[in-house]
């Protein structure tokens, strides 16, 4: 498992708080690989997702750091969905 991947697993668990996420998301960073987000929190994994959200680790990671607001990400193109947009709507309460 790549750094970038490990990292951003940590940061979503404690963005979680110790609680999982209603609903099933996946993010894909990249080269890097995917994360997963779930009732048991975040986890590397590339299982499959209500939604996908598909941006590279420099994106990510400001989004993570509270530099990007993930909707302004997706309307610029910087940040791609696919699936369930209700849900994505809601991790980026999660994430922001």
């Amino acid at each position: 498992m790549s750094d970038v991947i490990t990292a951003a697993v940590d940061a979503l668990n404690e963005k979680l708080g110790g609680a999982g996420f209603d609903g099933n998301a996946k993010f894909v960073i990249g080269d890097e690989g995917s994360i997963m987000m779930d009732g048991d929190g975040a986890r590397a994994a590339d299982d499959d997702a209500d939604v996908t959200m598909t941006a590279d680790a420099d994106v990510f990671k400001a989004i993570l750091d509270g530099e990007q607001n993930p909707t302004t990400a997706f309307m610029t193109g910087k940040l791609s969905i696919d699936g369930d947009m209700g849900l994505a709507m809601k991790l980026a309460g999660v994430l922001g």
